[in-house]
C-alpha cells in the first residue's frame, strides 16, 4: 500500500501515525510489524515526541548537523544537506504491532522529516 502525504513548509515534521495505524486496522490481526520506506532522498522516517516546539527543536538540531561546506551535486549543490540528513536519519522504519495495532511508546509517533518541500510524497506501507 501507498500512503501519499502532501508536506506544507520547506522544512516540517509531518506527523503519519493516524493514517499508519488505520491502514493496520485493516489488516489481518496476525500482523507482527509494519514496514514504511519513503521513496524519496530528501525526505526521511523517524519517531519523535511532538510536545510543542520539539519539531523546531528537531529541524534545528539537523540543520546544525551538516556542515555548510562547498557541495558538488550538478543538479542542486544546495540540497545536498537534505540528502545527507535522509541518509544519515534513513528511509525506512519498522514497528512492531500486536492486536491490530501499532506497538509505540506512550509519547512515540510516526514522522516524515520533509527536508525539501512542500512536495507530494509517497510511504510504502507492508505489513509483515
Amino acid at each position: 500500500m501507498i500512503l501519499s502525504v502532501r508536506t506544507e513548509k520547506h522544512k516540517q515534521i509531518f506527523d503519519i501515525t493516524d493514517p499508519v495505524a488505520q491502514t493496520l486496522a485493516n489488516q489481518d490481526r496476525a500482523t507482527t510489524a509494519c514496514l514504511l520506506f519513503v521513496k524519496h532522498t530528501t525526505c526521511t522516517l523517524t519517531t519523535a515526541d511532538l510536545d510543542p516546539g520539539t519539531d523546531l527543536d528537531m529541524l534545528d538540531a539537523f540543520d546544525r548537523l551538516i556542515p555548510h561546506l562547498t557541495y558538488r551535486h550538478p543538479h542542486n549543490p544546495a540540497h545536498v544537506p537534505d540528502h545527507i540528513l535522509s541518509s544519515l536519519i534513513g528511509p525506512s522504519l519498522m514497528i512492531p504491532t500486536a492486536h491490530g495495532q501499532l506497538v509505540l511508546g506512550t509519547w512515540q509517533r510516526i514522522v516524515l522529516v520533509e527536508l525539501d518541500g512542500p512536495r507530494e510524497r509517497e510511504i510504502s506501507i507492508n505489513f509483515l
